[in-house]
């Protein structure tokens, strides 16, 4: 079986020599977003200066995705690449390398308030090993509003080190945009006062919620840890099942990157009624109730405060 680096660079860097170098069409900045929730607020703070191409797009895992040759080629021809960081997109360091972009790549975390790993790490298993995986820190830091600003404005700053013409502009977008996410900050706060302090615990499949939980204060258990790489054990889902009874959680949500299948389980075993789908790693189809970022977090609050209120 052909490794991932061989993959890449005998079919995609060859395909790459056929493409013309130049970045963009139409003199646009090319730009590449590693998934569809950066690439939500790259589109919004570039504008019709970029081309944006995302490399995860809705409802799908980046915990767990495997490059194409065609993301080879996008991160060849790119002038920037905007990455999350914290080792959340595990394939990232190996496209980078394999591809030979000289794009400019940002870490959109940087600067952010991170929260630890509580568990350094997780395990997943590789021809039937098992692997430890360090992970130090939690990467879903886009979860926090807060940080949300962080990566806007990172962005903002790499569009203009890479087009230093459109800085205005991207700065611009950025202010506009931040005022839109103070506003959401304060609601969803509005909407988390509606449910009573001692019902504020949830069930989800893994842990993409704890910066969610310290700002706003609602308590989520999950059988997973922070990468769904991880496997929740026999073990795992009885202890859960154990903590969801002695914390009293009110309602169990599914996730839209995962199969419902272990949490339907769990919810059935806890005596829990299934919530609803929280989006957590990715938006929704353009169609679907979480098409941006805004969206996504209303949408989430939304569905907590419903399922958990009995609403």
């Amino acid at each position: 079986m052909k490794t991932f680096r061989t993959l890449i660079c005998a079919i995609g860097l060859a395909t790459v020599s056929l493409v013309p170098a130049a970045s963009a069409e139409d003199g646009k900045l090319g730009v590449v977003a590693t998934f569809s929730i950066i690439g939500d607020f790259a589109s919004i703070v570039g504008g019709d200066r970029i081309e944006l191409r995302t490399l995860v797009g809705a409802d799908s895992d980046a915990h767990v995705y495997e490059p194409k040759p065609a993301d080879a080629i996008a991160l060849a021809r790119a002038d920037v690449v905007l990455t999350n960081g914290l080792l959340f997109e595990g394939f990232m360091e190996r496209l980078v390398e394999a591809s030979g972009t000289t794009a400019e790549v940002a870490v959109l975390t940087e600067g952010a308030d991170i929260l630890n790993d509580p568990d350094g790490g997780h395990y997943h298993y590789v021809n039937g090993e098992a692997i430890f995986h360090a992970t130090p820190n939690d990467p879903h830091a886009w979860q926090s509003v807060t940080n949300a600003q962080v990566y806007v404005n990172n962005i903002a700053a790499a569009f203009c080190k890479a087009d230093a013409g459109g800085c205005e502009s991207y700065r611009a977008n950025a202010e506009l945009y931040e005022k839109q996410l103070i506003e959401l900050d304060g609601d969803i706060r509005k909407a988390i006062a509606e449910i009573p302090e001692d019902r504020r615990v949830a069930v989800v499949a893994h842990n993409a919620f704890r910066y969610f939980e310290r700002d706003y204060g609602v308590l989520f258990l999950a059988p997973q840890g922070v990468s769904t790489e991880s496997e929740a054990s026999a073990a795992d889902v009885a202890s859960l099942i154990r903590e969801i009874r002695e914390k009293r959680a009110a309602a169990v949500f599914a996730e839209n990157i995962s199969d419902a299948r272990l949490v339907e389980q769990i919810a059935s075993e806890a005596g829990l009624a299934l919530g609803g789908t929280l989006h957590s790693d990715a938006l929704s189809p353009t169609d679907g109730p979480a098409a941006n970022y805004l969206d996504m977090m209303r949408h989430n609050v939304q569905t907590l405060v419903t399922a958990i209120n009995g609403g």
